[in-house]
């Protein structure tokens, strides 16, 4: 009985303090202040160059990566189908190697380097849309070998390439 009359009083304080402890303590809200600007680029992109048919490749110990710009993805709208090249295929500089489908339009994708492809984005086989849910990123469409690094050089930078979409959007 004695335990009863104590665990009482226990909850009964308990029960007063609660909301006391469970009081929610507004805390300072931080906003950045820097502007926002609209770029065709991500931070992935630092290393990226790109030709004037908007694609871009990165390159990482010989071998390139290769997809499409933001502004290209923008442009097609939803891509529906990905059409791409065999592992194995040798492609010159500015060689037709694939197309993409949207709802509003298609396009040829052009290589930006020579050299051969050594794999293909299976995931667009299945999901097209991650051309334009993540171009920079798991939307890629090829890897190929380089053969002439030199090639990279008259490709655009990422800074040339905002440039030529300002020049072409006047």
């Amino acid at each position: 009985m004695a335990m009863r009359a104590a665990f009482r009083c226990a909850s009964a304080n308990f029960a007063a303090a609660l909301p006391l402890r469970s009081r929610v303590v507004p805390q300072p809200v931080y906003r950045l202040s820097w502007p926002r600007t609209l770029t065709t680029s991500s931070p992935l992109s630092s290393a990226l160059k790109f030709t004037d048919k908007h694609e871009w490749v990165r390159v990482e110990n010989g071998i390139g990566t290769v997809g499409i710009s933001n502004y290209a993805q923008d442009a097609l709208g939803d891509v529906v189908y990905c059409g791409l090249p065999e592992v194995g295929t040798k492609l010159n500089k500015m060689d037709e190697f694939g197309a993409l489908e949207s709802v509003k339009a298609a396009s040829e994708l052009y290589s930006p380097l020579s050299g051969e492809v050594t794999e293909i984005n299976k995931a667009l086989t299945e999901n097209p849309g991650l051309v334009n849910k993540s171009c920079y990123g798991d939307g890629w469409l090829i890897k190929m070998t380089i053969d002439s690094p030199a090639e990279l050089d008259e490709l655009m930078d990422e800074d040339s390439y905002e440039k030529y979409i300002k020049s072409i959007e006047n």
